[in-house]
């Protein structure tokens, strides 16, 4: 099985081909361009260097949230147009358990963030047990201090990984929370996690792969929020 993964859900995006569980390749970048600019050329890139096109792919998939409400957009609308034109499944997988496979070599317990503001986190709980992260939790926005006691109770470092990384170290360190933080080159989110992510679901075509957003845009909130000011 050859998969071709793709992840735009926050600042970093990246690219890989993963075949039977084995990465051939991943291209992935942190510029802070947009990602529509560089998710279909790095793609491009891959697949030349790797002498392959996409008739040779027989699985699309991507992070199909939680994340920024713009990089998800991209991100599955890159792969509903590719998996319409080639004929190809595709499936969407949880950014969250996504970046839980970076925590492999740590074991134990792995806490994906994602800085979702207002002082919380897009977050979900795991345990690597033979070879591979098993959920403890959904996802979630949850709020930094109601993470520390429920990451205080497993009473064992976690392993935290993701662009929330630092905000949420920084809260933990100041209520005593233990942690190890993973290494930069493990902490962003990666289309390999995606990849391995995908392994053993159902896959579906283009027109049953949405995104996944766990609550309103900001926009959307705000707009609420004036209405209710409104009514009062």
């Amino acid at each position: 099985m050859l998969t071709l993964a793709f992840e735009s859900s926050a600042k970093a995006a990246s690219v890989a081909l993963v075949r039977d569980g084995s990465l051939i390749s991943q291209y992935s970048q942190c510029s802070g361009l947009t990602h529509s600019r560089t998710l279909l050329p790095m793609a491009e890139d891959l697949l030349k260097n790797a002498e392959l096109t996409l008739q040779d792919v027989d699985l699309f998939a991507v992070a199909h949230g939680p994340g920024s409400f713009t990089g998800i957009r991209i991100g599955v609308s890159t792969v509903k147009g590719l998996a319409w034109a080639t004929d190809k499944p595709c499936v969407g997988v949880s950014t969250l358990e996504a970046m839980a496979w970076h925590g492999l070599a740590a074991g134990g317990f792995v806490c994906p963030v994602m800085d979702a503001r207002r002082s919380q986190v897009y977050n979900a709980l795991f345990e690597i047990r033979d070879g591979a992260p098993v959920r403890l939790t959904g996802d979630r926005p949850i709020s930094l201090q109601e993470l520390a006691e429920e990451v205080r109770g497993l009473q064992a470092p976690v392993f935290l990984v993701g662009d929330g990384a630092e905000l949420t170290a920084r809260f933990f360190a100041a209520q005593g929370v233990p942690f190890t933080p993973a290494p930069e080159n493990l902490r962003w989110q990666s289309a390999w996690g995606v990849a391995m992510a995908a392994r053993g679901q159902t896959p579906g075509n283009a027109d049953s792969l949405l995104p996944v957003y766990l609550r309103l845009s900001q926009a959307e909130r705000e707009r609420q929020e004036r209405l209710a000011a409104e009514g009062e």
